[in-house]
């Protein structure tokens, strides 16, 4: 009897393992319509932040290098989801306008709304419709040095377009000293690096020094940088680079970028000087206005402000795409992807990065318009 009772206790045990391995293998090779799903993890990912739809194949992109290390991020999680390859570039703002007007990428990420010329350009490859802005990445410009024994450096509107200029080579320079009063500035020469090709980055830097300090920087702006002297580096990674090999250098870059760096904090006139952050970014791009026009989403930054905890040195990265006329074979991953990265979860990934989320208000508007494209 003891034997039979054990024999049929073996044989119901057998039969749960079997069927619960039943049970693990439907739920693996199937969704919940019943329908065979391509993988576990492509399926439990669509169903959540990422939602593929009829994304495949692959995507052409460049521009922005400030962007680069949130696209790189986004990229992993949507290309793990959907199956679909996303090639960057981050060759800068001008290489990706430049690319988009020409047709030869699905989208292409600036640090610059797009300019008239650049929307009448649009339209050749935009059938039926024109390039828009959607401003997707917002940060800070830090602005990283390499000065030893100085940890703490405060700068101004005037100094930092003095240094940028030429005008101060050193840095135990007067201007400098009083505006770092407790600190063992060095008679070191000052280099200061910039970007070597048309960049959203400089014409964001440029635009706060046009805003603050007008007297002393006497160039028009823009994407190109324009001052003379110092040292220039393509790409952000570049001039982060130059900084972090040559003692007494500074130069701009997003925040992303100064890792093991110094930065400096701006005296803007708010009761302390402000430290680059995504927090004083944030703030500081919660004031921006949209003044695009239709589904064109271009913002305008207060460079100037003097806001407590707002720091001025900001930018915004937009995503460029066709309203309507965008290529059939590339739409549906297109689509996707930028509904990923404006999602929620997306920006989440802005902050873990370094890089500051758009405003609920701004970003809700971009949602909209993303279902909208054609």
């Amino acid at each position: 009897m003891k034997l039979q009772r054990k024999n049929r206790l073996r044989a119901l045990s057998l039969g749960a393992v079997a069927v619960s391995g039943a049970l693990a293998l439907t739920a693996c090779g199937s969704d919940d319509t019943g329908k065979k799903s391509e993988g576990g993890s492509k399926a439990a990912t669509s169903a959540g932040s990422v939602k593929c739809d009829d994304a495949k194949g692959q995507l052409l992109a460049d521009g922005s290098s400030a962007q680069k290390n949130a696209i790189d991020a986004w990229v992993k999680e949507f290309s793990q989801a959907c199956g679909v390859q996303i090639n960057y570039k981050g060759g800068g703002s001008g290489a990706g306008v430049t690319a988009f007007t020409q047709g030869q990428v699905a989208f292409a990420g600036s640090d610059s709304a797009l300019k008239p010329e650049e929307v009448t350009a649009s339209k050749s490859v935009c059938s039926g419709g024109q390039g828009i802005d959607l401003p997707m990445v917002g940060g800070p410009i830090a602005l990283g040095y390499n000065v030893p024994g100085v940890d703490n450096l405060v700068l101004d509107a005037p100094t930092i377009a003095q240094i940028f200029d030429s005008k101060i080579k050193n840095w135990n320079d007067p201007a400098i000293k009083k505006l770092n009063p407790g600190a063992k500035l060095p008679d070191l020469k000052i280099q200061a690096f910039h970007r070597s090709e048309d960049s959203g980055t400089t014409d964001n830097f440029t635009k706060y020094l046009l805003a603050t300090t007008p007297d002393n920087w006497k160039y028009s702006g823009g994407k190109a940088w324009q001052a003379k002297g110092g040292q220039a580096a393509s790409g952000s990674a570049g001039v982060a680079q130059g900084v972090k090999q040559n003692s007494g250098a500074i130069g701009y870059f997003e925040l992303s970028y100064a890792k093991d760096m110094s930065t400096v904090s701006i005296a803007t006139g708010a009761s302390t000087p402000v430290k680059p952050s995504v927090e004083s970014a944030t703030a500081d791009i919660a004031a921006a206005k949209v003044v695009g026009t239709g589904k064109d989403l271009a913002l305008k930054l207060d460079y100037a402000t003097k806001a407590d905890n707002a720091y001025p040195i900001t930018l915004v990265t937009y995503e460029i795409i066709c309203d309507k006329g965008n290529k059939s074979d590339t739409l549906a991953a297109t689509k996707a992807f930028l509904r990923y990265i404006a999602s929620e979860d997306g920006q989440k990934v802005l902050s873990q990065n370094d890089y500051a989320p758009i405003p609920a208000d701004i970003i809700s508007k971009v949602r909209t318009t993303i279902e909208g494209l054609s």
